[in-house]
C-alpha cells in the first residue's frame, strides 16, 4: 500500500493543468483553461480546468474532480494506479506499506491483466537485448530497419522466443496466473499444454494514452505462408483495437503542441518518423480507421494529415478514412509518397529537414487530393467525371459546419469547373437524405408503444429537470396540470440555491479574515435600549457558523448539510485550507458535489466574455458583501416562510380570535423590511 506521506506529496506537487494537458488540448481562457471534452463527442469546448482551485469540470457529462479523479475517469485507473502515475510523472519516490490480505484480494481483474501485460512487455524487451536468440534474430531485424538503441528502448520493442511456451513458463514461475495470461491473449489455452501466441515474432507493445500496456503486435520473420505476417492481441477487457492508436502515448504532447497529427498505417512508420524527429504521428494498429480512433486524436487537435503509400491500396485506404474524419468535424489534409515508397522507407532515406519540407510542400486539402487522384481515372469520360463530382460533394456533406461546407463547395466548383449552384443543390439533397435516413433509423430503434410526455405543455411541470431531485416533481406526481405549479418549483430552487451559495463561500473563502458588521442591543446611561453596530473581524467560516447557530438554521438539503458539517469540522481541525487535501478525504458523492459547486461559475469563461470586453465582477473582491447578503437573504427567505404559514392559519381559522397571529405577522413583516434595508433592495416574498 502506498504511504500517506507519498499521497500527500503527490497532491501537493501535481498541477491539474499539466496532468490533463497530457491528454486534452487545453487553451487559456482567462485564469482557467478550456478544451474539448475527453468523455463525449463534442465540437464546442465544455471542459474547464481551474489551476487556482486545482480541479476540473466537464459540463457535457457532469464529471469533475482533481488530477487523480481525472486519471480514474479518463484512463480507468484505480486510485493507487493514479497515484503511481503522478508520482512517476513528478519523480516522487513511492513509499510502500505492507498490504493486508483483504487489500490484495480487492485487486480487480483489469489490474491483473495490466500487470501481466506489463510483465510481458519487459520480458520481450529483455529477451531481445540479452538472449542469444533475441540478439541474433530480433535485434538484427530492428537494426536492419535502421532503429537505434535509443529508439528500441523508447518503444520498448521486444522479441518472443521460438519456443512454444517460453513466456508462459516464465510468467507462471514469477507468480502470474494462467487465467490472466489467457484473458490478455498472451497464452492460448490448450488442455494438455498452453502455448505462447506470439512465439518467434518481434514484438511491438501497444500503449494507451497514459502509457499502460494494452496489448501487442507481433511480426513474424520467417517465410511461413500459413502464418499471418502481423498478429495482434485479441480483444479483451483492456484492449479494444478500434479504440487504440499505436504511438499515441509518445505522440500526445507533440500533437497538442504542433496542433496537427500525422496518421500512418504501420508500427514501423510511427517509429521511423519518431527517429527522424517527427513525434506527432500515430497508426491505426492494423485496422481500418474508426470513429473512436479519430475522436482520440480530436482530444488533442482538430487537424489530421493522412500519410499513405504511393500504391493503389494506399490510395484507397486514404480515401476511405477521409469521410470519417470529416464527419467528426475535423480538418483533414492528405500527403502521398512517391511510387514504391512508404512513410517508413521515405523517412529512413531523408534527413529531418528534407522530410519536414516534403510534408509541408506535398500535403493537400482533401478536395485537391480527391480531384487530383480521381481525375486521372475519369480523364475525358463525362460519366466518370460526374461520378467524381458526386463523390466529392458526398464528402463535403459529411462536414457538420455549414460555413466550412460552403467554402469547400466554392473550391470544388472552381477546381471542377462546374456551377456552384448545381453543387449546392446536390449538397442539399444529400443532407436531406442523411437526415431522413437518421430519422428512419431512430423510429426503427424506438420501442413499440413508447409514450413520451411533453414536459413543456401548458400548465404542467415547469420547474426544472424532471429527473433532478432538486428541481423535479415529487415521486407521486400524477401529471395533473394543476398538481405541481411553477411557484412550488421556484420555491425549491430558491432554497437550494441559497444553501449551495453557503457551501460555495465556505469552500472558496472559509479561512479568509474579513470585517463584518455586528448588530446588537445596548442600554445607554438613561436605561434606553437601542441598536448598535460595530465592525469585528472573523474568519468567514466562523461568521457563517455563528450566524446559522444564532438562527438555529440547518440546511434542508441533506447532502449540503453533510458537506457543511464536514467543512466546518475541517476548518476547526486545520490551520489552513488546502482544497486538494480536503477533496482527497471526502467520500465520492461529497467530492463530486463540491467540484460541481466550485466549477459552476467557470461555465461562463467558456464563452470568453472578456474577449468581448465584458468583465464580470470577481467574487473575491466582495467577500464580506457576498457573505452578508447570503446570510440576510436566507433569513429573509425563512421569515417570509413563517409569514406565509401565519397568513394561511388566518385563512383557515377566520372565526377565531387571531389578534396574536396578526401581531406576529406585523412584527415579522417589519423584520422583512429591515432585511430589505440591509440588502439594499425591496424583497418580495415567494411563499
Amino acid at each position: 500500500m502506498i504511504s500517506q506521506s507519498t499521497i500527500d506529496s503527490v497532491f501537493e506537487t501535481a498541477r491539474v493543468e499539466e496532468v490533463i494537458g497530457d491528454f486534452v488540448n487545453l487553451k487559456r481562457a482567462g485564469s482557467n483553461f478550456k478544451g474539448l471534452s475527453p468523455f463525449s463527442d463534442e465540437r464546442s469546448p465544455s471542459f474547464m480546468v481551474s489551476p487556482a482551485k486545482g480541479i476540473w469540470k466537464d459540463f457535457s457529462t457532469g464529471k469533475g474532480g482533481n488530477s487523480v479523479k481525472f486519471l480514474m475517469e479518463h484512463s480507468q485507473f484505480t486510485y493507487p494506479e493514479a497515484i503511481r502515475y503522478l508520482a512517476k510523472k513528478y519523480n516522487i519516490e513511492i513509499e510502500e506499506t505492507e498490504q493486508t490480505e483483504a487489500e490484495k484480494a480487492n485487486t480487480d481483474l483489469r489490474e491483473s491483466m495490466y500487470l501481466v501485460s506489463e510483465f510481458a512487455s519487459k520480458y520481450f524487451h529483455d529477451v531481445l537485448l540479452n538472449s542469444e536468440e533475441g540478439k541474433a534474430i530480433g535485434l538484427s531485424y530492428f537494426k536492419e530497419r535502421g532503429f537505434t538503441n535509443e529508439t528500441i528502448k523508447k518503444f520498448n520493442l521486444g522479441y518472443s522466443p521460438e519456443t512454444w511456451d517460453a513466456l508462459t513458463k516464465e510468467a507462471l514461475g514469477k507468480g502470474y496466473k494462467l487465467e490472466f495470461l489467457e484473458s490478455t491473449g498472451l497464452t492460448i489455452p490448450r488442455e494438455d499444454r498452453p502455448f505462447d501466441r506470439f512465439k518467434g515474432r518481434v514484438m511491438f507493445p501497444i500503449q494507451s494514452m497514459s502509457g499502460r500496456v494494452l496489448g501487442f503486435g507481433g511480426r513474424i520473420l520467417t517465410n511461413d505462408k500459413k502464418a499471418a505476417k502481423y498478429l495482434n492481441s485479441p480483444e479483451s477487457d483492456i484492449y479494444h483495437k478500434s479504440k487504440v492508436l499505436y504511438g499515441i502515448y509518445h505522440a500526445k504532447q507533440s500533437i497538442a503542441k504542433q496542433n496537427n497529427c500525422y496518421l500512418v498505417e504501420g508500427y514501423t512508420d510511427v517509429i521511423q518518423f519518431n527517429q527522424a524527429g517527427i513525434e506527432n504521428v500515430v497508426a491505426s494498429s492494423g485496422t481500418a480507421l474508426t470513429p473512436d480512433q479519430i475522436r482520440l486524436i480530436n482530444r488533442l487537435t482538430r487537424n489530421i494529415t493522412v500519410l499513405f503509400d504511393g500504391d493503389a491500396a494506399g490510395l484507397r485506404a486514404a480515401i476511405r478514412g477521409i469521410d470519417l474524419i470529416l464527419e467528426e468535424g475535423m480538418n483533414v489534409r492528405v500527403c502521398s509518397f512517391p511510387q514504391g515508397e512508404d512513410p517508413d522507407s521515405f523517412a529512413r532515406a531523408n534527413s529531418h529537414d528534407d522530410l519536414v519540407a516534403y510534408l509541408e510542400n506535398n500535403s493537400k486539402d482533401f478536395i485537391q487530393f480527391k480531384a487530383s487522384i480521381l481525375m486521372d481515372e475519369a480523364k475525358n469520360d463525362p460519366i466518370k467525371k460526374a461520378d467524381l463530382i458526386r463523390d466529392m460533394v458526398a464528402s463535403i456533406s459529411k462536414i457538420p459546419d455549414r460555413i466550412q461546407r460552403e467554402v469547400y463547395i466554392q473550391e470544388c466548383a472552381r477546381i471542377m469547373d462546374i456551377s456552384e449552384q448545381v453543387l449546392t443543390s446536390t449538397l442539399a439533397q444529400l443532407i436531406q437524405k442523411d437526415i431522413a435516413d437518421a430519422n428512419k433509423k431512430q423510429k426503427q430503434e424506438q420501442r413499440p408503444f413508447e409514450v413520451v410526455r411533453n414536459q413543456l405543455q401548458a400548465g404542467t411541470f415547469s420547474g426544472g429537470d424532471p429527473e433532478d431531485p432538486r428541481t423535479g416533481p415529487p415521486d407521486d406526481y400524477p401529471g395533473d396540470p394543476g398538481y405541481y405549479p411553477q411557484e412550488q418549483a421556484q420555491k425549491v430552487d430558491i432554497l437550494y440555491n441559497f444553501e449551495k451559495k453557503v457551501i460555495e463561500i465556505l469552500l472558496l473563502y472559509g479561512s479568509v479574515v474579513e470585517s463584518f458588521e455586528d448588530v446588537y442591543l445596548k442600554a445607554d446611561e438613561e436605561g434606553n435600549v437601542k441598536e448598535v453596530s460595530e465592525k469585528r473581524e472573523y474568519k468567514v467560516f466562523q461568521k457563517i457558523y455563528l450566524s446559522l447557530q444564532e438562527d438555529e438554521i440547518e440546511l434542508s438539503n441533506v447532502l449540503f448539510q453533510n458537506i457543511y458539517n464536514n467543512i466546518i469540522d475541517f476548518y476547526n481541525q486545520n490551520e489552513t485550507f488546502n482544497l486538494d487535501k480536503y477533496l482527497m478525504h471526502l467520500e465520492p458523492d461529497f467530492a463530486q458535489e463540491v467540484t460541481n459547486i466550485l466549477m459552476e461559475d467557470e461555465r461562463l469563461t467558456i464563452h470568453n466574455w472578456e474577449g468581448q470586453n465584458i468583465f464580470p465582477k470577481q467574487k473575491s473582491e466582495t467577500i464580506e458583501q457576498n457573505v452578508s447578503e447570503t446570510i440576510f437573504a436566507m433569513r429573509w427567505y425563512l421569515v417570509s416562510g413563517i409569514i406565509a404559514e401565519l397568513k394561511n392559519s388566518l385563512l383557515t381559522n377566520p372565526q377565531e380570535d387571531n389578534s396574536e397571529v396578526l401581531s406576529m405577522v406585523i412584527d415579522y413583516s417589519k423584520l422583512l423590511n429591515n432585511f430589505s434595508k440591509k440588502l439594499g433592495r425591496v424583497v418580495v416574498p415567494y411563499h
